[in-house]
């Protein structure tokens, strides 16, 4: 038995050095210190702008992904703006070529805005592949006023196509900034009716969001009204699977059947989310390649673009139909999307806060950790507020495990003689055991109870961190982001190369160093302990490369274990004496060995 629980502690420690070894080459890198502009690897000094980016190539060259298209040469842009949004409108489809989000920078210690769909396979809401209608079709500009615009064109003079968007006001009843409001109908314009059809509308391109990142979260998902499907960029980009198992080959498109209640496409802050008022008929998913100076290889190089198919029934002579439906383009905030008077159709469930109990705990903590932060500022406090209030709300529980494990530490001798006398009687070491714990009060399932409850929240937080918006660039102490790594120099290393210096992981290893030494530890068998020391590494290695701010939980959770513990083991446990019975004051005398 020592000899197995050596060799699984060994595994699981090589299995998180590789751990690392793998998060360091995919996690992202922290942000550039505040004034500087980060640039793709081998690009030139100027950013890359949409109209700069080349000409898509034909799927049939390319039948793995396809490429960022230039806007049509004189295309006229209109811009309509709040104070969250500048929506920028293109009469090259008449449809939204981008939108730049004016609370969220692009980079950090930069004013300009974060752009949704910069570079894009299609503006957003433009018709795909339907000659006369796409983007290479120049609309008419109708009218524009603040909140709204329409844009005109008619199909071999037999469709009259009408485009009106309308952005919402900063504030209103059911209504949100990041929401634009598109109306597409088509009118008739032959004295025969205009044959069924099925169209797809671009729900825009989403990129990663920095070009530190991987893309990893770039996905697209749609719901049918019951359950969430999503398709992360990985489903399309093939592979060869573990050890050659699962190995797929690159998919140029996944083409999904309806009902599409809700679509969208995302990446790890942001999403693009249309809601049409009548279900469609299917979602199509791409990959994208968006920087060309970038080698293909290079996964920072791709996006994710989808469209949303609609059919079109026949339309009777003068007739008309619509295709209607709201559009959100913003940050994955929580409170937002959760707000019902505007979101009737679990959008929020773009936050991929994963399902069941673990969707219930991510949401209530994200909504006690804004509730924090509404009154202290800062996302870090607020973070610690959190984890206290969770913490406390446990503490019966958790006092409760504290005792039995001290209790249990203190019976370990009787335990061992009993293992010792029966070792050859299974039946009768459950007994003898049973009521050893029944003599001394100890309930064998007391210390399981407390973890049991506290994973949830725990990969909960850890779901919720990863989509976030607010706490992007969010500063706490040294840490200049919460939602990456508190990266504040590196170091070379052999095998792991450049490695990263992280203080968080690093004190969080510490703490739990400190936890083991004061938390009773009941277990004899030396292998056990030799494993157990390893999880502190273990769990700085497991730590390394994730948001800083999922350390600094885990962090003040271990802190306060370990003061809940010292002041457990200072207090005496009534099993630990025994009342006598005399004339006289009763007295707790230590009860004799034997």
């Amino acid at each position: 038995m020592d000899k197995k629980n050596t060799f699984i502690g060994a595994l699981l420690f090589v299995a998180a050095f590789f751990v690392l070894i793998y998060s360091q080459k995919f996690a992202p890198q922290p942000a550039a210190p505040a004034g500087a502009r980060i640039e793709p690897a081998g690009a030139p000094a100027a950013p890359v702008s949409p109209a700069a980016a080349p000409a898509a190539r034909s799927l049939a060259d390319e039948p793995t992904f396809t490429t960022a298209q230039a806007d049509l040469s004189g295309a006229s842009v209109t811009r309509l703006v709040n104070s969250f949004v500048e929506v920028n409108f293109t009469d090259a489809g008449g449809a939204i070529r981008n939108v730049a989000f004016r609370k969220y920078p692009a980079e950090m210690g930069r004013t300009d805005p974060f752009i949704f769909n910069e570079l894009h396979a299609s503006p957003m809401m433009a018709f795909i592949g339907f000659p006369g209608l796409d983007r290479e079709t120049r609309y008419q500009l109708v009218s524009r006023s603040d909140t709204d615009i329409v844009y005109r064109a008619v199909l071999e003079n037999r469709v009259e196509v009408t485009r009106h968007y309308v952005v919402s006001p900063d504030k209103g009843a059911g209504t949100d900034p990041y929401l634009i409001r598109c109306e597409t109908t088509l009118r008739n314009l032959t004295d025969a009716p205009y044959a069924p059809m099925r169209v797809a509308l671009s729900i825009g391109t989403a990129a990663p969001s920095n070009l530190q990142d991987n893309g990893l979260q770039l996905k697209s998902e749609y719901s049918n009204g019951k359950d969430q499907i999503l398709f992360a960029r990985s489903s399309l980009e093939g592979g060869g699977g573990f050890l050659w198992i699962g190995a797929s080959a690159p998919k140029s498109v996944i083409q999904s059947s309806g009902p599409i209640v809700w679509a969208t496409v995302k990446n790890q802050f942001f999403a693009a989310i249309l809601t049409p008022d009548e279900a469609a008929s299917g979602l199509e998913t791409r990959r994208i390649k968006l920087l060309e100076q970038l080698p293909d290889a290079d996964k920072r190089a791709y996006g994710v673009t989808a469209a949303v198919d609609f059919d079109v029934a026949s339309i009777p002579a003068h007739g008309q139909a619509t295709i209607s439906g709201n559009f959100y383009v913003g940050p994955k905030e929580y409170p937002r999307l959760s707000n019902t008077d505007v979101f009737r159709r679990d959008e929020d469930r773009v936050m991929d806060f994963g399902w069941a109990i673990f969707r219930f705990c991510a949401a209530l903590l994200v909504t006690v950790m804004t509730w924090y932060h509404s009154w202290t500022a800062n996302w870090g406090i607020a973070i610690i507020l959190t984890t206290l209030s969770l913490k406390v709300l446990f503490l019966p529980i958790t006092l409760a495990q504290s005792r039995t494990s001290r209790r249990t530490q203190k019976v370990m001798p009787e335990m061992k003689l009993i293992k010792e006398k029966y070792k050859d009687n299974p039946q009768k070491l459950q007994a003898a055991t049973m009521e050893l714990y029944k003599k001394h009060k100890i309930n064998p399932v007391a210390g399981c109870i407390p973890m049991l409850l506290t994973i949830p929240f725990f990969y909960g937080f850890f779901r919720m961190l990863q989509s976030a918006a607010e706490l992007r660039f969010a500063h706490f102490l040294w840490a200049h982001d919460l939602s990456a790594p508190d990266t504040v120099g590196s170091i070379a290393l052999p095998v792991i190369g450049v490695l990263a210096i992280n203080i968080l992981p690093l004190l969080l290893g510490v703490v739990n160093f400190a936890q083991m030494h004061v938390t009773p530890q009941p277990a004899v068998d030396n292998a056990q302990m030799k494993m157990m020391k390893f999880m502190p590494i273990m769990f700085v290695l497991f730590y390394y490369n994730w948001s800083c701010a999922l350390s600094l939980y885990s962090t003040i959770n271990g802190l306060f274990t370990i003061c809940q513990q010292l002041v457990v083991n200072r207090v005496p446990d009534t099993e630990d004496t025994v009342p006598v019975r005399t004339g006289k004051p009763t007295k707790n005398v230590t009860p004799r060995k034997g």
